[in-house]
Order: structure tokens, then sequence, then C-alpha cells
């Protein structure tokens, strides 16, 4: 009895810090707390499996780098990384088809703002 319940709660965690992690991982690019997100699922995931929180540890430590990187850039190169970062998730709001919805909501149909993936 005692070892499934374990297992139960095993594949419980297994599936919430899963499902964390992924929309942690969708986020990351958009404006938003995306990496909190990722931590918080791989955070959920090592209270039962070890290699969570090895990647925890990781992608941490990895975070913590990049971002003290960037903190000895130039301005000039700070800017350009958050312009790019603006393009992705411009670049992936039209894909998918956001800016032409959003347009059918207003009534004011422009044919460039559908995805090419919309009929």
């Amino acid at each position: 009895m005692q070892s499934a319940k374990k297992n139960v709660k095993r594949v419980a965690i297994a599936v919430a810090g899963g499902a964390v992690l992924l929309v942690g991982i969708i986020a990351i690019p958009y404006p938003g707390p995306g990496w909190l997100i990722v931590f918080t699922g791989l955070a959920i995931l090592a209270t039962e499996f070890a290699w969570a929180r090895r990647a925890l540890d990781f992608a941490k430590g990895k975070y913590d780098a990049w971002t003290a990187w960037l903190r000895r850039q130039h301005p000039a190169f700070r800017i350009a990384v958050l312009a790019a970062t603006g393009a992705v998730v411009l670049l992936t709001l039209w894909l998918l088809n956001v800016f032409g919805l959003m347009s059918d909501w207003v009534n004011a149909p422009i044919n460039w703002l559908r995805s090419p993936f919309v009929n």
C-alpha cells in the first residue's frame, strides 16, 4: 500500500512539475516570469527526482552567469539583446496569428497581420 501511494505521488509530481516546466519554457522569450516558471517546474520535480535537482542547479548557475555577463556588456549591446528578444516575441505572436485575431476583434481586417499559416 505504501509503495502504491509513493508511486502515485511520484507520478503526480512528474505530471505537475513537467507541465509547469513546459509552460515556463514556452514563456521564456515573452515578457514576464518565464525563467521563474522554469525554475519552479524544476523545483517541483526536484522534490522527487535527483536529475531535476542537478538540472535546477545547472540552470540557475547558467542563468546567473548569463545575467552577470550581460550586465558587464556595453549598454548598446544590452539594448540589442532586448530588441532581438522583442523581435522573437513579435515573430512568434505573428506566426500564431495573434495580430490577425486582434485585427478581426476591432473589425479592421488587415491582411498582412495574418499569419501565413492561416487561410
